[in-house]
């Protein structure tokens, strides 16, 4: 990195926070059935919406681990940088995004955040009329099965930015 003056300057970054636990080690059976969770969530799912899930849930979970994955993911696949940084105000910039995408985010967000206790009908309705039912459980199963995800890694403290794409699969 160089100043105006081309003159080297050394940026020091924060030092990287260990992770406290390394869960999937300790609680092998567990980690696998969370892996056979995941493959059968995204069954039958369009990658690009399916990955727009996991980055927003993980946002709002403030799971950086999930971030810095399914962001390489979805980059990986084809997903372009600006649909992904929207993504975090994808309510203020619908029109990055298809009404089935927006669809999908809506019931994301009412999933992941359940601040009333509930998914509320319209949001639900909304979904409803953009998948067909089987397409809709299966949207339902990979917002859950991410927000589970979300909770062993901000739990544990999975460290962010050592993912390659397609590491996990």
């Amino acid at each position: 990195m160089t100043t105006h003056t081309d003159t080297p300057t050394t940026v020091e970054y924060a030092p990287e926070q260990p992770a406290r636990l390394e869960w999937a080690k300790h609680a092998p059976e567990v980690y696998k059935a969370m892996v056979r969770l995941e493959t059968a969530a995204r069954k039958g799912l369009d990658h690009k919406l399916y990955e727009l899930v996991k980055i927003r849930a993980s946002q709002i979970n403030h799971c950086a681990f999930c971030i810095d994955m399914h962001t390489k993911d979805a980059l990986a696949s084809g997903e372009s940088v600006e649909r992904i940084v929207q993504l975090s105000a994808w309510d203020e910039s619908r029109h990055f995004y298809t009404a089935k995408e927006i669809a999908a985010l809506e019931l994301t967000e009412a999933v992941t955040v359940l601040t009333d206790g509930f998914v509320p009908d319209e949001v639900y309705d909304n979904a409803a009329r953009h998948f067909e039912e089987a397409e809709l459980a299966q949207v339902i199963a990979a917002i859950t099965v991410i927000n589970a995800w979300n909770r062993f890694g901000v739990t544990c403290r999975m460290a962010p930015g050592h993912y390659e794409p397609g590491q996990y699969k």
